[in-house]
Parts: C-alpha cells; sequence; structure tokens
C-alpha cells in the first residue's frame, strides 16, 4: 500500500486556501458585527420584512376580496368597521388592496434592478477587464443613455412599449443597465491591475478563470450594494409610471394605480387617498437606509 506524499507547493497552497478562507470568514462576521451594531439598519430591515411577509400572506391576512366593490360602500373613512382602512372609490377595502398591490409594487419594483444588475455586471466587468476596443464601444453606448433624465426616459419607453406590466419591467431595466455599468466598470477596472491578478496572470490563468475566481469575488459587494440603492428610485419610478397610465392597468391593486384612482377623492377622504403613497415612501426610505447600512458595514475602513 502506497501513500502519496504532498510536495512543499502542494503544502504551501492548502495553507494558502485556508488562510483565504478564514480571512473570508472574518470578513463577513465582521459585517455583520458591524450591521448589528447600527439600530437604523436593523430597524429598516424588519420593517421590509415585516411587509414582504404581509404581501406574500395576502390571501390570510386580507380580509375582503381586492376586486369586490360596492358603490353604497364607496369613500368608506379609517376605522370603518370592518373596513379598517376604508374603503376607495369603488367601495373595495383599501387593506385589502394594499396587500394584494405590495405584490405588484414589490414585484415592478424589484425585478428589473435584479435584471439590470444581472446584464450590468456582466458588460461592466467584461469593459473594466478587457480595456480597449471593448472598453470603449459598451460605455460610449452606456453615456448615450446619461443624456436623458432616467424619469423621462422610462416614460418614453415605457410610452413607446405601451402600458402594461412587461414593458413597464422592460423600460425600468433599460434605465438602470447603465448606472450599473458604469459601477461595474469603474471597480473592475480597479481590480485587475492588483498583484494577486497579476500573479494569476503570471501562473497562465485563462482570463475566464482570472475573472471568476479573482475579480468577481471582490467587486460584486460594490455592484450589489449599489443595486440595492437603486431599488427604492425603481418603486418611485415604477409608480409613477402606473400613476401616469403606463404601467399596471386597472382593476389590478397597485400603489402607484391606487394613487391615480384615489386622487379624485383627496378631498373627500385625504387619510385613505394618501395611504398607497405612504406605503410607497415606507417601503423606499427603508430601502434606501438599508443599502446605506449595507455599504458601511462592507466598508473595511469604517
Amino acid at each position: 500500500m502506497s501513500t502519496t506524499t504532498p510536495t512543499a507547493a502542494e503544502a504551501e497552497l492548502a495553507v494558502q486556501a485556508k488562510q483565504a478562507v478564514v480571512k473570508s470568514q472574518g470578513y463577513w462576521a465582521g459585517v455583520w458585527k458591524r450591521l448589528r451594531r447600527d439600530p437604523l439598519t436593523i430597524a429598516c430591515a424588519l420593517v421590509l420584512l415585516l411587509m414582504f411577509l404581509a404581501i406574500v400572506f395576502a390571501p390570510l391576512l386580507a380580509p375582503h376580496d381586492p376586486y369586490q366593490g360596492s358603490m353604497i360602500r364607496r369613500l368608506r373613512p379609517i376605522g370603518t368597521p370592518n373596513y379598517p382602512l376604508g374603503t376607495d372609490e369603488l367601495g373595495r377595502d383599501i387593506l385589502t388592496r394594499l396587500l394584494y398591490g405590495g405584490r405588484l409594487s414589490w414585484f415592478i419594483g424589484i425585478t428589473p434592478v435584479a435584471l439590470a444588475f444581472v446584464i450590468g455586471t456582466v458588460l461592466g466587468v467584461l469593459a473594466g477587464f478587457a480595456g480597449g476596443k471593448v472598453n470603449m464601444a459598451i460605455m460610449r453606448t452606456t453615456d448615450v443613455f446619461y443624456a436623458f433624465p432616467s424619469v423621462l426616459l422610462a416614460v418614453a419607453i415605457s410610452g413607446a412599449l405601451g402600458a402594461g406590466i412587461v414593458n413597464a419591467i422592460l423600460a425600468l431595466t433599460l434605465v438602470f443597465i447603465p448606472p450599473i455599468i458604469r459601477v461595474a466598470e469603474s471597480v473592475t477596472t480597479g481590480v485587475r491591475n492588483l498583484d494577486f491578478v497579476d500573479a494569476a496572470r503570471a501562473s497562465g490563468a485563462s482570463a475566464f478563470t482570472i475573472v471568476r475566481v479573482h475579480v468577481l469575488g471582490n467587486v460584486l459587494g460594490p455592484i450589489f450594494v449599489y443595486a440595492t440603492s437603486l431599488i427604492s428610485v425603481c418603486m418611485i419610478l415604477a409608480s409613477g409610471l402606473s400613476f401616469l397610465g403606463l404601467g399596471t392597468k386597472p382593476p389590478e391593486p397597485e400603489w402607484g394605480l391606487m394613487l391615480n384612482t384615489l386622487r379624485t377623492a383627496i378631498y373627500v377622504q385625504p387619510w385613505v387617498a394618501v395611504l398607497p403613497g405612504a406605503c410607497i415612501f415606507v417601503t423606499s426610505i427603508c430601502f434606501n437606509l438599508l443599502s446605506d447600512g449595507l455599504r458601511q458595514a462592507m466598508d473595511v475602513k469604517g
């Protein structure tokens, strides 16, 4: 029976791998430690978690059918028996529609950012790592989108494609791809010339291996934190598109569309009319503060 004795190089590689794992675990332990010391970030995360659970379990929590209305119950005030948050202009329960509307609002607010994160990261890392003409082509194309304000660009694309959830998601995705490309290209450019990347390149590793093993692990964190900060902006833009009639179509419950339909009741039942806007505001500010907390926790210098 023969045994294989590891060479000195193999032993050194094993030690380096173990040290890398310990260092990675120590880094994320430090991130979690800094997050626990930030009560504002924890509070925002808890609020978002509660809202997420509420919209996921909307069929169990909602007291009424979100589409069933009655003209004799229209515009009931907050605190009405069986209608704790009142009713809308068609007599539909506001609490039920807020719960179901959160599903569409969250879906339209998060999906474009997730798609833009994937596409923008791929293009940004490619531009930052390849450089040269590839960088020039991708970044100059990205600069074209920066010639238009994000709100006007989203409205223009949605108007050209037509109203609908799919078209709204596509329009918002196109709006958020350019800023993520710029961030991904910036951080990749800063990583590609570091010592460990040069060592991997000198050892004969392929470009794909270098990007997959050495580059992505160092750039995904900052890109992800930046993408998280875009969710709040995306939810506001998505609600704005629905408010303008370019997003969700009636009678679907969605916070932006509810604002549009309730605006005529602002002088009759103002507190009922502002409830969808309050949900949009709370969700957006919580996502914004959560992204700020994540960025500070992931900053090793902080």
